[in-house]
């Protein structure tokens, strides 16, 4: 393990290399000095089903303000990543006044599905970079109990009729991940076994503690079976399920059988509540607000593909990322990739020939879950605390994007 760790120190301060460029410390950086989430609880059914998107908001941002550092009128925006609720701008504004920010601090959310937390991210990273602002927050918030993302009806006619890809992204999720399981030909043994993995390094890493240091207690009331609310504190994740294997996973029936046979309530992420926050600011402001920096915002990118396949999105959004500053998958030391479906996860990391052990080490969706607009963000959180365990640097998350795009964030651990 000391060799490892050496080894990987010097690969990061080659000189004149691009790892040595990323990995360096300017003024101007835009840096990370507080990654949190909540617990991840099951949707409908777990600690956060009786709990309002607003209150989900309120908790994380309440959290962020005690543990910041630094007085709250400091922070000019906040962007709430969210999904499904149409209103969520008035909620994170709303939010953001009674967890204690004045109303000096600006408020809003974005919606780019699964990345919607990443988008967050870039928006604010790119805010303090041109000095839009000098500090900024970035969150996801997502109680999928409250709602999805499906839509309410078709789209108009005079849209569909002029492209196949248009019409297909009415497309249900499921629909897709079974077109990516046979476009490609995936087996559900393969996508079983990837998903018991997921379980089992989840289990194992809650029972290690690995999650302690991103998740904080999030108070809030459940109501029970005889209808009264009971306050409870919420600290771990609800989805693990230890002892998960592939033989019990291939034991379940097809979720989608009108689509497919391969996509399970087993092999695909599941219906999850919670959030996620990052503080962000130059490196200047940091080491002038006596903060210690977490991490070092690289960048971010997007791209996109067929709506129909649109789970590979990851496939399309990490080379361009890596490329656009120079480097290479050996050059990352974890990867968090979600897990919408052991379908996309699977091919996105046989084709990309991305080192499994270096991919989502605690496990990921499958196990923990996936709250639509808080995944870009929670992955930033755990893949932080990840490198932080292992003494590692380059960090690289992504994920899918409903209607067929993907999008990758890079960044360097500094602790």
């Amino acid at each position: 393990m000391a060799v490892e760790r050496v080894t990987s120190i010097l690969k990061h301060i080659t000189p004149g290399s691009s790892l040595a460029h990323i990995t360096s410390k300017n003024p101007d950086d835009v840096v990370i000095t507080l990654a949190i989430r909540t617990p991840l609880c099951k949707g409908k059914k777990g600690g956060f089903k009786d709990t309002s998107v607003e209150y989900l908001m309120y908790a994380i941002l309440k959290e962020v303000k005690e543990r910041m550092g630094f007085a709250p009128d400091l922070v000019e925006d906040i962007c709430m990543g969210n999904v499904s609720d149409g209103k969520a701008a008035y909620k994170a504004r709303a939010a953001a006044l009674a967890a204690g920010f004045p109303n000096t601090t600006s408020a809003s959310s974005v919606n780019r599905f699964c990345s919607s937390g990443l988008k967050a991210t870039a928006d604010i990273a790119h805010a303090v970079a041109c000095g839009s602002i000098e500090i900024g927050i970035a969150a996801g918030t997502e109680s999928m109990t409250a709602g999805g993302d499906a839509l309410d009806q078709p789209f108009d006619e005079e849209v569909i009729k002029h492209s196949q890809e248009a019409v297909d992204c009415m497309q249900a999720m499921g629909w897709t991940s079974e077109n990516v399981a046979r476009d490609f030909g995936l087996k559900r043994e393969q996508i079983d076994e990837y998903a018991a993995e997921s379980f089992r390094r989840a289990e194992a890493a809650q029972k290690a503690g690995w999650f302690d240091d991103e998740i904080v207690p999030i108070t809030t009331r459940v109501k029970g079976p005889d209808g009264e609310l009971k306050t409870v504190t919420l600290t771990r994740d609800e989805g693990i399920r230890p002892g998960t294997t592939a033989e019990g996973l291939g034991k379940i029936r097809p979720a989608f059988p009108q689509w497919g046979p391969i996509t399970t309530g087993g092999n695909a992420s599941q219906v999850t509540d919670g959030a996620a926050a990052v503080v962000l600011m130059k490196r200047s402001k940091a080491l002038r607000l006596g903060l210690p920096v977490m991490a070092k915002y690289v960048g971010s990118t997007v791209a996109g593909l067929a709506p129909r396949i649109m789970g590979i999105g990851p496939t399309v959004a990490i080379p361009k990322l890596l490329r656009q500053h120079g480097l290479t998958l050996d050059d990352v030391d974890v990867a968090e990739v979600n897990e919408a479906f052991a379908t996309m996860a699977v091919y996105t990391r046989d084709y990309l020939k991305l080192d499994w052990a270096k991919m989502n080490p605690r496990g990921g969706a499958i196990a923990l879950g996936h709250p639509l607009g808080t995944t870009g963000a929670r992955q930033i959180v755990t893949g932080l605390s990840e490198c932080r365990r292992t003494g590692k640097k380059i960090l690289l998350t992504s994920m899918c994007i409903g209607t067929g795009m993907g999008m990758a964030g890079l960044f360097v651990n500094e602790q």
